[in-house]
Order: structure tokens, then C-alpha cells, then sequence
């Protein structure tokens, strides 16, 4: 069960960096950001990184303990909150996506 879940937890963290790579290998067009709202967009989204790179710490800490767990109990109890912050990850990369759209919709990055 053990190897099931690190499977599980292995797939959805090579989903997210899979995004965040894709993010990084998009053309870049030269930046138009003017006014508080790019502020605010520039902000948030440095706040966002912040706690994915926070995420993806606790799960790594979590898959170590996951690893070294004495009980099934204890075991599904990671699991669970492994997926939690999977979730969170999601919708945290899913918001910044939108900002990003919108920005874009404005003619901000462009």
C-alpha cells in the first residue's frame, strides 16, 4: 500500500513540475507592466511561489515518513494530507494561471 501511495504522490508532484516547466519554457514577450494592479499581480504571485515551494517541502517531508511509518493508521493519515496539499498546489498553480490570462487579455505581457 506504501508503494501505491508514493506512486500516487510521485505522479501528481512530476504533474505540477510539469507545469511549472512548461510555464518557464513558453516564450517570453517583453513585459508592459505599469500601474497597481501589475504590482499587485507581481506580488501575489510571488506570494503563490512561495508557498508551492512550501507544498512541495511538507510533501517531501511526508513521503520520508510515509516510508518510515509504523502503522497502516498512520500511514493513511499522511496520505490523506498529502493529498490535501496536492490540492492546494493545484490551486494555487490554477490561480496564477488565471492572473496570468487576464494580465494577457489586458495586453499587460504583451
Amino acid at each position: 500500500m506504501t508503494k501505491e501511495m508514493q506512486k500516487q504522490t510521485a505522479e501528481a508532484e512530476n504533474t505540477a513540475a510539469s507545469g511549472r516547466q512548461e510555464a518557464a519554457h513558453t516564450e517570453k514577450k517583453p513585459h508592459r507592466r505599469s500601474g497597481k494592479k501589475a504590482e499587485d499581480a507581481a506580488v501575489q504571485e510571488e506570494e503563490t511561489q512561495q508557498s508551492l515551494e512550501e507544498i512541495f517541502t511538507l510533501l517531501d517531508s511526508l513521503l520520508s515518513e510515509m516510508e518510515n511509518a509504523e502503522s497502516l493508521e498512520k500511514s493513511f493519515r499522511l496520505y490523506k494530507r498529502g493529498v490535501e496539499l496536492i490540492r492546494q498546489a493545484n490551486e494555487s498553480i490554477d490561480r496564477v494561471e488565471k492572473q496570468v490570462r487576464v494580465l494577457d487579455e489586458e495586453g499587460i505581457l504583451s
